[in-house]
């Protein structure tokens, strides 16, 4: 009796909290309506803390922040809802147009292809690749059982055949599900925030300009590789997609 009690208090609860949440995001998209892109904001940022995120909520963001005008936190809101959700396309597409606008031309130093397959990869996401890695291995043991156990010829060309092409179809799958996964987990890439940072050869603030190793610009995408603190400071130790390497500091960037 206790134990059918406590289920449903807690089927009521959750009940609620939807509720309530429900009513905050409907608020937010009102005022988001009504041109009141402060309002909304803060609405969706408050939702966002209270009660986690979704490529939904983050795609919100973003498109507030658009209208705001600002372009660094609108890229790495769109960048939140496609680490969450690869294939969001709306965000993807408002990304580029974003990075169009505030012209924030990004050479990723790669070659064409290496591009390209990055970009296929990551256009699902790690449950859907890992799906696809499950199934073709299934498909793979029928093969196998048809390479083995059937007497028509034709049918065990198709099982040996077939099996080779599902083999290799679940081991890129598991590779793919693997990357995309360490990818969204190991938030190592960050938008730079700041209107303009100074990256420096060593973990300290450039004493002159011979210390300055480059600087770059609001909205542009990093990688962190290491970090350290210096007076209380932190340092990061970031990449830049054309391959340029110094330190900057924590604050000047926001991880996606």
């Amino acid at each position: 009796m206790r134990t059918s009690c406590f289920i449903i208090l807690t089927v009521i609860a959750a009940t609620i909290a939807l509720a309530a949440d429900n009513a905050n995001i409907a608020k937010a998209n009102r005022a988001y309506e009504e041109e009141l892109y402060n309002e909304a904001l803060s609405l969706y940022l408050a939702e966002a803390k209270s009660t986690g995120t979704s490529s939904q909520l983050f795609y919100n963001i973003a498109n507030t922040y658009f209208r705001l005008k600002d372009y660094p936190h609108a890229v790495l809101y769109y960048e939140r809802a496609l680490m969450l959700d690869p294939s969001n396309a709306d965000a993807k597409a408002n990304l580029d147009f974003v990075r169009e606008k505030a012209k924030i031309h990004e050479d990723s130093g790669t070659s064409w292809l290496s591009s390209w397959l990055e970009a296929n990869v990551s256009r699902f996401s790690s449950d859907s690749w890992a799906r696809c890695a499950v199934a073709s291995f299934l498909l793979l043991l029928l093969a196998v059982a048809l390479y083995l156990f059937s007497s028509v010829v034709w049918l065990r060309k198709l099982g040996f055949f077939g099996g080779a092409l599902l083999a290799v179809v679940s081991i890129v799958a598991n590779i793919a599900a693997f990357h995309v996964y360490n990818k969204a987990t190991s938030h190592a890439d960050a938008i730079i925030t700041a209107p303009v940072a100074d990256l420096s050869n060593a973990p300290r603030e450039p004493k002159n300009k011979a210390e300055v190793a480059f600087q770059i610009n609001a909205g542009y995408k990093v990688h962190i590789h290491d970090s350290v603190r210096v007076d209380g400071r932190l340092w990061l130790d970031v990449e830049t997609t054309d391959a340029h390497r110094a330190w900057i500091k924590a604050t000047d960037l926001q991880r996606i």
